[in-house]
């Protein structure tokens, strides 16, 4: 099951880039034949993070300090666009990822997130670059608070932002329930609806009585 999500103060890397696509995020090959799940963390971002020889990139915002313990990426627009690729979530979880912030995200993308634990906020691209700004200016020392159920961002400078979010992924998260945990919660509700539909519509609860075998 998911981690549960309720309040969040950490360290945020601004990834402001767009169309950050999920081969970008996780290369293909590290999913095919060898991609299981516990060891993706590594790879996330790996076109980025590493060079052709194997070490660090010194340039990229997760290979430097304080931005290596990042729990939330503020980033460009699109994030998460491309194939429909869960362990690019799964990476980015296994990475230390709790929540992502950026003006627009890959709708499949967004949806896994929400599976996996992770709190994908939608907010204005002015707010995305005050953000970005306000982190840069304390050189990512300053911390960004996320509040699900307030549905609040606290910024560096202390400029708080409301977002909106999908009432039952908000449950969801603040549960740590996927989509089929929180479906089961409403099991009653499921079972009584089932018997009174029997009720009134029998036709379409009518099973087919098995063919009678014929002696030998």
């Amino acid at each position: 099951m998911p981690k549960p999500f309720d309040k969040l103060t950490a360290t945020a890397a601004p990834i402001m880039r767009a169309n950050i696509d999920t081969d970008v995020i996780i290369r293909i090959e590290r999913l095919v034949g060898n991609g299981v799940r516990g060891t993706l963390g590594k790879w996330a971002f790996g076109s980025l993070r590493y060079l052709a020889d194997g070490s660090e990139n010194p340039d990229f915002i997760l290979n430097r300090e304080p931005y290596r313990e990042a729990e939330i990426l503020v980033t460009g627009p699109n994030f998460g666009c491309g194939s429909s690729r869960e362990g690019a979530v799964w990476s980015l979880q296994e990475r230390g990822i709790r929540a992502v912030i950026g003006s627009s995200f890959g709708d499949i993308f967004f949806a896994n997130c929400f599976q996996n634990g992770i709190l994908p906020v939608v907010v204005d691209k002015a707010v995305v670059d005050q953000l970005a700004a306000d982190i840069e200016a304390t050189q990512g020392a300053g911390k960004v608070s996320i509040d699900l159920e307030a549905q609040t961002i606290v910024s560096p400078s202390g400029a708080r932002h409301s977002f909106e979010i999908d009432p039952r992924r908000r449950e969801g998260l603040l549960k740590g329930l996927d989509e089929v945990a929180l479906t089961l919660q409403r099991d009653d509700e499921i079972h009584a609806f089932q018997a009174a539909d029997r009720t009134t519509r029998p036709w379409i609860h009518f099973q087919k009585t098995p063919a009678s075998r014929t002696p030998a």
